[in-house]
């Protein structure tokens, strides 16, 4: 396998595929849209992993929320970059991708869409605007690893509030924590945000397009509501979705390498990759305009020359 380079001026690094198979992974890290970066493990390793069996993969450097005054005990306030900006850059990536596509040795056609928690979020928020824009190929596949997809969560089943009154330190995204951060992302009020912004509110009928789903959720996260109700309102679409629960896992677990249930998400988001080599997805011809620009290279390091490092905690276990 080649060793990963940074592309588009900046704004993704590639991991070609040590034998490529034709299949390809737009991924995004987490950070609750404010941390994170793409050498954390749920985006470098994940990538890695990925790429060793056959899928080149290209992982997004999107711009990151602020970081206000006292919102992070560990992280000194910065400026940073609301809605759509992130997703803005989702959909430059996803654009290059296919554009690239050639190079990049994979099928325009197989090519998936993802990421975990906040960029999952990213992911599937992206898929969103393309179909609304009415976008020509969409993803082949959408992966969604312990995804927040809701501002407004509703309260957790007992079998999962008993799991996180059990384990008090999983217990960290309780209905102000996560309205805050999307209040954070958003610049405002969570009130009719945008469905780009807020992928769970969507409806089934705003979802008939939306493509072949994986969600993976921990089992000891409260996030883990969002996961579902997405998957649910996927099934009321007629659209296909596979929602697993990790055993044993509580929020973040991709970024412990070392744990049996990362191999395992790994494993099964290879084998979903794996299957669209033999998927029929229709070919279609490309055209790009409706998608942004990508953010200018000179602008996006002077917005973001040297941020700060975050917590651990955020880094490994934030949305």
């Amino acid at each position: 396998m080649s060793e990963p380079y940074s592309a588009a001026d900046g704004l993704v690094r590639v991991y070609p595929a040590r034998e490529p198979n034709g299949t390809g992974l737009v991924w995004a890290h987490g950070g609750a849209f404010a941390f994170g970066d793409i050498d954390m493990p749920e985006s470098d390793w994940v990538a890695r992993q990925l790429a060793a069996r056959g899928t080149t993969v290209v992982s997004v450097d999107y711009r990151l929320a602020p970081v206000p005054e006292g919102w992070d005990a560990e992280a000194p306030a910065r400026p940073g970059h609301h809605y759509p900006a992130a997703s803005d850059d989702m959909l430059s990536a996803w654009s290059w991708t296919l554009d690239n596509a050639d190079r990049l040795r994979i099928d325009q056609n197989r090519v998936a869409l993802g990421g975990t928690s906040a960029g999952g979020n990213l992911a599937a928020g992206a898929t969103v605007r393309l179909i609304e824009q009415r976008f020509v190929l969409l993803p082949a596949l959408v992966v969604l690893a312990y995804p927040t997809l809701l501002a407004v969560q509703p309260a957790p089943g007992a079998e999962l509030r008993a799991l996180l009154d059990a384990n008090p330190e999983a217990d960290r995204f309780g209905p102000d924590a996560v309205r805050g951060m999307y209040e954070n992302y958003l610049g405002g009020t969570v009130d009719q945000a945008p469905l780009g912004a807020v992928p769970g509110r969507a409806r089934p009928v705003d979802l008939v397009q939306f493509p072949p789903t994986l969600i993976v959720n921990g089992e000891i996260d409260e996030l883990r509501v969002s996961g579902e109700a997405f998957g649910a309102t996927l099934r009321a679409a007629g659209r296909s979705v596979e929602v697993v629960t990790e055993p044993g896992t509580g929020h973040g677990h991709l970024n412990n390498p070392y744990l049996p249930a990362a191999a395992a998400t790994i494993d099964r988001i290879a084998t979903r990759l794996d299957s669209l080599l033999r998927s029929a997805h229709a070919t279609a011809p490309q055209s790009h305009s409706a998608l942004p620009p990508a953010p200018d290279p000179q602008n996006l390091a002077a917005e973001n020359e040297n941020p700060p490092l975050p917590s651990q905690n955020m880094r490994a276990e934030s949305a």
